[in-house]
């Protein structure tokens, strides 16, 4: 168990709101959202119901003040994962957004991957040096 510095714990709470946020936005609004982006409703409400449980843990991990590093790495690992997936949607054409759409899907993989890196700096700041 670590105690985490508060830029991590400020990088995570982030992500977590910012992923509960995008999670409600798709369950809720998946009609009116993929009239506006052409992204498939099935996509935008399944994204939504990924989201939530992860930003709910990842809130809870942000609230903590000590916990085991290897938290802290799934959670860069998955925001990882999920920027590289974001972009191989779109890359490889397995959906046909719009414009905007397309603009939505790579805006959070951005996101998501700023959130990542600060966590992942935030992580490497906090281990212990050795002399």
């Amino acid at each position: 168990m670590n105690a985490f510095p508060p830029s991590l714990r400020n990088a995570l709470v982030l992500d977590a709101v910012a992923s509960g946020a995008t999670g409600a936005l798709g369950l809720l609004a998946a009609g009116p959202l993929s009239g506006l982006t052409h992204l498939p409703p099935g996509l935008l409400r399944g994204a939504g119901a990924v989201l939530l449980p992860y930003a709910a843990f990842v809130l809870w991990l942000g609230l903590r003040t000590a916990l085991a590093r290897g938290l802290v790495l799934a959670v860069v690992a998955i925001n990882a994962l999920w920027a590289v997936e974001s972009g191989l949607v779109l890359a490889l054409g397995w959906v046909q957004p719009n414009a905007l759409g397309a603009a939505f899907v790579l805006a959070q993989a951005v996101v998501v991957a700023a959130f990542g890196g600060l966590q992942w700096a935030a992580l490497r700041n906090a281990a212990p040096r050795h002399a």
